[in-house]
């Protein structure tokens, strides 16, 4: 199913008690972060994708990182139960607003689910095994989604989208300490340093890549595979541990 749309939602008051053990977290700066976040869902609608908004979650430090709270693949979702006490709630909004488009689910503790830690290839899914996501979180995602999963098992792991993200053409943004990792041996790799490791995470929307700015090397690296290339400031999203897919449900 072609992706048509993208649901956002801009930083809340509470934004800078953001979960994150970022060195610079304390210098979070929200007006900054806001238009950050203008920046970026105005690119997404010149992109050609419809824009839904919700209001700011003032209630909920991390609830623009919107990609967490759920998983959509082709017309069905799961609604993710956040593993994180101060991250509950942030999925109910979503959730009502993605059942009047998709066939819902609302996932059930003990199981555990972070859309961060979910892969999108196009006749299967990969999903992290994290600090988020469960193995439970995992079967009950195959079961309602009705496609293979392969989970990579990383009790260390914040999120799998921040050490690989799909390119699309068989490709795969990688970071050097995952590169040799058997689950991605039959993807063309693009294999990010450790230098650029936030650029790990990319969002590709047609042929077009978005980026963080600022990596040089990387960027080249994936313009040479003939992708046009989208830098985007997101330095306060950084700060708070969170990245270009995080923002964002596309479906």
């Amino acid at each position: 199913m072609k992706t048509k749309r993208a649901l956002v939602r801009r930083p809340g008051k509470s934004f800078s008690s953001c979960i994150s053990d970022h060195p610079e977290r304390d210098t979070v700066d929200l007006t900054r972060a806001r238009e950050q976040h203008r920046k970026y869902v105005s690119v997404l609608r010149d992109l050609g994708l419809d824009i839904i908004e919700l209001a700011p979650l003032d209630s909920h430090a991390d609830s623009c990182f919107v990609e967490d709270t759920v998983v959509v693949h082709g017309d069905r979702c799961v609604i993710c139960n956040l593993k994180l006490p101060s991250r509950q709630g942030e999925e109910s909004t979503v959730g009502r607003v993605l059942e009047d488009f998709l066939d819902c689910i609302w996932m059930k503790p003990p199981a555990t689910l972070e859309g961060g830690d979910v892969i999108h290839l196009d006749d299967r899914l990969i999903c992290g095994i994290s600090k988020r996501t469960n193995q439970l979180g995992a079967a009950k995602l195959e079961d309602w989604l009705k496609v293979p999963i392969e989970r990579v098992v990383d009790p260390s792991l914040f999120h799998l989208k921040g050490k690989a993200t799909f390119l699309g053409n068989n490709t795969m943004v990688i970071s050097e300490d995952y590169a040799q990792n058997p689950h991605f041996s039959d993807f063309s790799l693009v294999v990010v340093s450790r230098d650029e490791s936030y650029a790990t995470n990319t969002l590709t929307i047609g042929d077009t890549v978005l980026m963080p700015e600022g990596f040089v090397n990387t960027k080249s690296r994936i313009t040479e595979l003939g992708f046009d290339v989208i830098e985007l400031e997101l330095t306060e999203f950084e700060k708070c541990q969170g990245s270009l897919t995080c923002l964002s449900i596309m479906f």
